[in-house]
């Protein structure tokens, strides 16, 4: 609750206007003269990427190169080129891709054409259908997953004691899968 002040302090700015009286407002702590009211300001902690996703909803067709840090959703159709290094891409069941996806982490869930590499973990649904090369520390393949292509793990970023920079190089060496319509 707020109470209004006895007395007016000339070097500090008041407002004539009342704050409303709510649950997001609290009654200034008691030391020497009594304060106008806060409000009581919560901070948003480190908010997870995870919270941030863009979706690429079925219907639509998007041809070119993504890139971003948000997480991202596809269950429309995408060919290009896709890099969200510090986010996680999901193929949704309805989801059709032609592209080359780099990412931390990646979920398929729908049909991939082009080579994937992930920087943390790859898995590969149930309903997925994959045609490229597969490079990550982590790979999960689901019972039903059909997969045409080469599979390598490799060290972790986090975890190797070599940089991650000598980590890529040896995706350098794949070569990419020809895109063709469908």
């Amino acid at each position: 609750m707020w109470r209004k002040p006895t007395e007016v302090n000339p070097s500090s700015q008041t407002s004539s206007a009342a704050i409303p009286s709510s649950p997001r407002y609290e009654e200034a702590p008691k030391m020497g003269a009594p304060s106008p009211a806060r409000p009581i300001i919560s901070e948003p902690a480190a908010t997870p990427a995870s919270s941030n996703i863009s979706k690429i909803s079925s219907g639509l067709k998007i041809q070119g190169e993504l890139s971003g840090s948000a997480d991202l959703y596809i269950d429309g159709d995408v060919q290009g080129k896709i890099r969200v290094t510090n986010a996680r891409v999901t193929v949704g069941p309805n989801g059709r891709v032609r592209a080359e996806i780099e990412a931390r982490d990646i979920v398929i869930d729908g049909s991939v054409q082009g080579n994937l590499k992930a920087g943390e973990s790859a898995r590969l649904g149930a309903s997925s259908r994959v045609v490229g090369s597969v490079i990550s520390p982590r790979i999960g393949i689901d019972d039903g997953a059909r997969l045409s292509g080469k599979v390598e793990t490799v060290r972790s970023a986090q975890s190797a004691a070599t940089p991650a920079v000598e980590t890529t190089h040896e995706a350098d060496d794949l070569s990419p899968v020809g895109l063709r319509g469908e």
